[in-house]
């Protein structure tokens, strides 16, 4: 096998990894979806277990996470390059409302760590297939299209 078919094969498993997380992640937030929905429209008891007797501040919360869910879900299923985006939105909201306001959403760490370790594992197989698509030593780069 030359340096360059075994590099082709490097990058095809990077992507197939990438394209897997990427559905997982899918999945995972399409339940979140569902969770989310479920709470919303009162299926559960208590008092954030309907949208008309929750807080201000858990309104708006459950309002935005119950939009930027599915649009995450299908960017992702998708293999969208923007899915990754609003999934990062799905985690930044989130860990502003654990840790810039605690008082009021309290503070959710293990709801957090799947969305921080899934994008980590992305942000690693982006780094591995930019490395894996450099030029073997030796060898030039095309630059003409």
């Amino acid at each position: 096998m030359s340096e360059r078919g075994g590099q082709a094969t490097r990058l095809e498993r990077i992507d197939r990894a990438r394209a897997w997380i990427l559905r997982l992640g899918a999945v995972f937030l399409f339940v979140l979806t569902l969770e989310q929905w479920i709470r919303l429209v009162g299926v559960t008891d208590g008092p954030l277990g309907r949208f008309d007797l929750m807080p201000v501040g858990w309104r708006v919360a459950s309002a935005t996470l119950a939009v930027l869910y599915p649009v995450a879900g299908i960017g992702l299923w998708l293999l969208a390059p923007w899915g990754t985006v609003v999934w990062f939105l799905v985690a930044a909201t989130l860990a502003v409302m654990s840790f810039g306001f605690p008082g009021t959403f309290g503070t959710d760490i293990l709801g957090l760590a799947p969305h921080v370790a899934c994008l980590l594992v992305l942000a690693g197989l982006r780094i591995a297939r930019h490395r894996a698509s450099r030029p073997v030593h030796g060898e030039r780069r095309n630059t003409s299209h």
